[in-house]
């Protein structure tokens, strides 16, 4: 516990003189952080992501992560298809052939995640006139239609269509790439202190830490249990957690972010594992059946990248799944 304590007191007081002077970070981003976007649709995001002004790569990968998760097999309730969820009304009227072979596939990425980027843009063109940010009327217009926008004078007063707003701009900061440093957490050292007193608890398959679990833990259901303790929801799975803040580079880790690994350091839905960072090149983590929680070093060839966790990006992300990972 002294080793522990050390470390966290050692990194918070060089990282100090950060709070409240950090720069804008992911707002001034235009290009995508590492492995948010699975390979296979990294390019496509980055080209039809600057399609026009109103939309970002970043921007885009929010949307279609909210909107499908990035599966392209995905039907909703409502009848909504693909990776970018077009109803079959609107993709007949606004779906484009982006790969130009010749038809226009709703299930095919390559057509739809171009379809997604340029309904946005002419959404944007509808609602250019109206005063306010002209991305938050884009988005605004997306989900209320673009007349209740130009009707309002800017994002119009319905409660779905404000939450949709800021849930993809909270979004769209986990997708970019930051520019300069990242905030600090304030709620990092409450988490740390709960994981600290679950240290030599057995690891257990899909553990929530309840009483009929004997208050084991897998790797996520630890710091979704840590961070619930500061207020901040995360989702049960890793790889989703991935999605829950900015994403601080190696050099720039403090105690409190989330560090993730993953066998495809491409693709963040491949993430299989998450452990709560303390400093020094050390996080607390559940590791395996068979093992306790306990410290572990984080530089390993699995290492796939950190999560600065902040309460609206927690906010935003869908709950997708229970159980393990």
């Amino acid at each position: 516990m002294g080793f522990i304590a050390l470390l966290v007191v050692g990194t918070y007081s060089a990282a100090a003189g950060l709070l409240g002077g950090a720069g804008a970070g992911v707002n001034g981003a235009v290009g995508l952080a590492k492995g948010a976007v699975p390979a296979a649709y990294q390019g496509l995001v980055q080209k039809w992501g600057n399609l026009c002004p109103a939309i970002n790569p970043a921007l885009l990968a929010a949307q279609l992560y909210q909107e499908s998760g990035w599966n392209p097999k995905v039907t909703s309730h409502a009848k909504a298809m693909g990776i970018a969820q077009f109803i079959p009304g609107t993709w007949a009227t606004h779906g484009i052939d982006g790969d130009k072979d010749g038809d226009r596939d709703v299930w095919d990425p390559a057509d739809a995640i171009p379809s997604a980027a340029s309904y946005d843009c002419e959404l944007a063109g509808y609602v250019r006139n109206v005063p306010g940010d002209r991305t938050n009327n884009m988005l605004a217009a997306y989900n209320a239609g673009a007349y209740r926008v130009i009707k309002a004078g800017g994002v119009p007063r319905i409660s779905e269509t404000q939450n949709y707003v800021r849930i993809i701009r909270s979004l769209e900061k986990s997708f970019a790439r930051p520019v300069g440093r990242v905030e600090p957490s304030r709620q990092a050292a409450g988490a740390i202190y709960f994981a600290q007193k679950k240290l030599g608890t057995p690891y257990l398959w899909g553990g929530n830490g309840t009483p009929e679990q004997q208050g084991r833990f897998d790797c996520s259901g630890l710091t979704q249990a840590a961070y619930r303790t500061v207020g901040i929801d995360l989702p049960r799975v890793a790889n989703d957690q991935y999605n829950a803040g900015p994403h601080p580079s190696r050099d720039e880790l403090l105690p409190g972010d989330l560090v993730f690994f993953s066998d495809d350091l491409t693709n963040s839905r491949a993430i299989r594992h998450v452990g709560l960072y303390v400093g020094g090149g050390y996080m607390i983590n559940a590791p395996y059946t068979g093992a306790v929680i306990r410290f572990d070093k984080i530089d390993t060839p699995d290492y796939f990248g950190a999560t600065r966790v902040t309460e609206d990006g927690a906010k935003a992300l869908p709950n997708r799944a229970a159980g393990g990972a």
